[in-house]
């Protein structure tokens, strides 16, 4: 059955650390979600105007989404709802919050359905209600729909912009400043999922900042200088614009924080943050079966490494990189062939996938098409080798990017 409403005590609800409203950490509990909810900056959650919007009593007409993971339901779906039956339950800890919050049951009536059904649910009912906003949802749609990247969730990937200025994460924003057209007028180009400019890092960086200026000046609305980007930035702008217009273009590495956007003064961009390199290169959706089984416990099993590794033995990793090689046999099995034919026949369309910066994680770590079967028997054999959390990782994702090749759910 691809839906069926069932009872669930709101301690066992585990809240979605993917929330397209406000993504967290994968390791994060519900008390950080709670937490990060409750400070709420951005006026992403506003649990305090919900809880008044619900009335004297909780209403069993609105269901929450779950999906479960494993033996873990998570809230896809009405994770504000169940933060604040948490909070009266006395199930995490509001802090110094106070919310006056309905009634809540201790069990609640949940929609529980597959994970496919779930993410249409969530993008049908929030994608144009105006709770997400478009940053968020071509998040969404690129990370659990599968549609390609926008230029504005490039742009942001890349620079980081709309996530330092909120006042640019606006539908006539991404839609009439930041199109493809008019980037291009200024100077900036998107290709293969990365940031070119005909202008030098220092440049873009001021144009960029211009034009954020401009939006938070109002000076660009819906309803004033509609349609006229180049010609109300400032003359300093316009002609960086102008006279750059004849060089060849280069990969971009402009980056903002609050730092750069109130330093008036020329300086070198910030190092890029690191991205944190994730198990299997993020989370996979594969059709159901022992191989999907077993990837779901290798996730457990790592986030419990995670959570504890002070507490474990430097060995600890070894049963990872050894249950990896499990799961590829169990998958070449799957698919009636030998374990070391089914790494072969798939690492390079595999591959294939993967952006730049991951290639070179793999590289960096060894792990090639000549490698990756040798460095999953010596892992099975020998602790050392196998302790080695970074070429673990880096296994993983390769091993991730062909099960998504062959294991994944069909739509």
């Amino acid at each position: 059955m691809n839906q069926e409403v069932k009872y669930i005590d709101l301690r066992d609800l585990v809240l979605w650390t993917e929330n397209p409203r406000d993504p967290i950490d994968e390791n994060a509990v519900d008390q950080d979600i709670v937490t990060r909810a409750l400070n709420d900056g951005l006026h992403k959650w506003t649990l305090a105007k919900l809880a008044k919007e619900m009335g004297d009593y909780y209403d069993f007409s609105e269901l929450p989404t779950i999906v479960y993971h494993g033996e873990k339901p998570v809230v896809y779906d009405g994770n504000r709802r169940i933060i604040l039956g948490k909070i009266k339950q006395g199930l995490v800890v509001p802090g110094g919050t106070t919310i006056q919050i309905p009634e809540f049951p201790n069990k609640i009536p949940c929609n529980v359905c597959t994970e496919k059904i779930a993410l249409n649910n969530v993008l049908r009912k929030h994608s144009d209600s105006g709770s997400w906003r478009p940053l968020e949802r071509d998040i969404f749609l690129h990370k659990f729909m599968g549609k390609e990247k926008s230029l504005f969730l490039v742009l942001n990937e890349e620079t980081d912009i709309v996530n330092a200025n909120p006042c640019v994460n606006q539908g006539f924003v991404k839609d009439e400043i930041f199109k493809e057209d008019r980037f291009k007028s200024m100077g900036f180009f998107v290709t293969n999922g990365r940031l070119h400019s005909i202008h030098s890092d220092e440049e873009g960086h001021a144009i960029l900042s211009d034009i954020v200026r401009k939006i938070e000046q109002k000076v660009i609305t819906t309803r004033k200088n509609r349609g006229k980007i180049v010609e109300v930035l400032e003359p300093s702008s316009q002609q960086l614009i102008d006279q750059n217009k004849k060089n060849k273009t280069h990969l971009s590495r402009i980056s903002f924080d609050e730092t750069q956007n109130t330093n008036k003064h020329k300086r070198q961009s910030k190092r890029t943050p690191k991205k944190k390199v994730e198990l299997f290169g993020g989370m996979l959706y594969l059709r159901m079966g022992e191989v999907s089984n077993l990837y779901r416990d290798i996730v457990d099993l790592h986030q419990f490494y995670i959570k504890s590794k002070n507490q474990l033995s430097q060995t600890f990793p070894s049963l990872i990189r050894m249950s990896l090689r499990l799961l590829c046999e169990t998958a070449a099995q799957d698919k009636n062939t030998k374990f070391d034919k089914f790494l072969i026949n798939n690492f390079g369309t595999a591959k294939e996938t993967l952006n730049q910066d991951i290639k070179t994680t793999l590289a960096n770590q060894n792990v090639t098409e000549k490698t990756v079967i040798q460095l999953l028997h010596t892992g099975a054999h020998r602790y050392e080798s196998s302790s080695n959390v970074e070429q673990t990782i880096a296994l993983s994702i390769i091993i991730g990017a062909i099960l998504t090749s062959t294991h994944a759910q069909d739509e």
